[in-house]
């Protein structure tokens, strides 16, 4: 039932039986996946997965209960709705809690469905990761295997509805390539990873993650600690992604009310570089984040967060709405198995005018071309800010690459981060993520290595 109009049926008439008093919110999903793993140009596991799902929320007098299913048997539903509606009976009133209102946003229809996704037969899957495999292989005498190399893909179909008249369905199909690359770099072995996402398999560009995969292993051979001093970091688009989604999900409505981000009461300040803005925007077709309606059935639309260096705003949900006072940004996130959250759909980073990534590195004297952050969920505190994780990457001296680095950390918060970009590129990329940003130069990072 990956047609999600289908889908709404079910959910709607579900809904027509709340009772009086009873606010009621139905979501139903289902989706198809398939994952190949290849190892020595054999099939190492093939994985074909369906799954079905539907959560209900009822909510009465301030008391709100919730209950999931993993299908849509009519029988099935029966006892989710009595499960929710028992649940609610035990939980504690809030005067907070309720569905989502429809807010007079109308939504930017998008088409996030691919056909060929589905007309894909085993043969040509397996044959994208067994050619994803031989390509890395073949990239370099210093490649001296493949950890795994795989291919994925999904198709599947979402939708809502609530007695406050949200109706609201998607289908969506995305494919993907992933593959680690082994370099012997004598009594150790360096790795290399890589991968690439789109709508459909003829979009995945299998040569460059295959290249990426053999250069960010074979780049590290050698590679040694550094001395303990500031530099300036630089980011291809791929790490930038990873530090502006880190301080993007910082700037969440459930984190901003529970007063648990650095960045709350901060609208309206100087919290960046001047030179960096980013938005979430869900109505970019050209993102893999995008989408029409957010997880409570209200429009998705463009939410400005950080605009020339100056915060202006933070994502909610319609609980977290409630609670600041602000109303949705339609920024709910949710599966069918659980409750909406507020969260990022499409992040978007705008360019600068620093050029390319080569650009960049040329502009920097003293350096590093960051190929890895590691440690990021234990090294960053997400309420403070401070954030310490391992880095491996290139020196940059007199904007020249040089020597490889490993065995070192890099530390600063993430107010500092954003406040120290100098440079944000002008080569910006949609990313399989969701995100797209062009790279970015980060200075005064404290490099901690060798203290010789």
């Amino acid at each position: 039932m990956t047609d999600s109009a289908a889908l709404l049926e079910v959910a709607t008439r579900l809904v027509e039986r709340a009772e009086p008093g009873e606010q009621i919110e139905v979501a139903c999903g289902h989706s198809v996946s398939t994952t190949v793993r290849v190892y020595g140009g054999e099939v190492e596991s093939f994985t074909s997965a369906e799954s079905h799902g539907v959560g209900v929320r009822v909510i009465r007098e301030g008391r709100e209960g919730f209950a999931s299913a993993g299908s849509v048997d009519a029988q099935l539903l029966d006892r989710t709705l009595a499960d929710a509606r028992d649940n609610a009976s035990y939980a504690e009133a809030d005067p907070d809690a309720g569905i989502a209102e429809p807010d007079g946003v109308e939504a930017v229809e998008i088409d996030l469905w691919r056909d060929d996704v589905a007309a894909m037969t085993s043969d040509e899957r397996i044959a994208l990761a067994i050619e994803l495999e031989r390509k890395v292989l073949d990239g370099d005498d210093r490649i001296s295997g493949v950890r795994i190399a795989s291919y994925g893909d999904s198709a599947g179909g979402f939708a809502l509805a609530s007695t406050a008249g949200v109706r609201a369905h998607t289908r969506a199909t995305s494919a993907s390539l992933g593959v680690q690359a082994l370099a012997d770099d004598g009594d150790r072995t360096q790795t290399g990873y890589a991968y690439d996402g789109a709508r459909r398999a003829s979009d995945l560009d299998l040569d460059w993650v295959a290249n990426r995969a053999v250069s960010r292993a074979t780049d590290l051979i050698g590679a040694s600690k550094p001395g303990t001093k500031p530099v300036s970091l630089v980011l291809d688009p791929h790490l930038s992604a990873t530090v502006i989604g880190l301080i993007a999900g910082t700037l969440t409505g459930d984190r901003i009310v529970k007063q648990r981000s650095p960045f709350v009461d901060r609208v309206g300040e100087e919290v960046a570089a001047p030179a960096l803005t980013f938005i979430d925007d869900p109505t970019d077709a050209e993102s893999l984040g995008a989408d029409s309606h957010d997880g409570e059935g209200l429009a998705c639309r463009p939410n400005d967060l950080v605009v020339d260096g100056v915060l202006k705003g933070y994502l909610y949900d319609s609980y977290t709405g409630r609670r600041s006072g602000t109303g949705s940004t339609g920024s709910a996130v949710r599966g069918t198995r659980g409750l909406p959250s507020p969260g990022i759909h499409a992040l978007s980073v705008a360019n600068g005018d620093g050029g390319s990534l080569e650009d960049l590195i040329a502009g920097v004297d003293d350096g590093i071309l960051v190929f890895n952050l590691a440690g990021l969920h234990s090294g960053v505190n997400a309420v403070s800010g401070d954030f310490s994780v391992g880095i491996e990457g290139l020196v940059i001296r007199n904007g020249e690459l040089a020597e490889p680095i490993s065995e070192c950390t890099a530390g600063s918060t993430l107010q500092r981060l954003m406040l120290d970009v100098t440079k944000v590129g002008s080569d910006r990329k949609h990313l399989p993520s969701g995100v797209s940003t062009p790279s970015l130069v980060i200075g005064n990072v404290m490099l901690s290595g060798s203290t010789d």
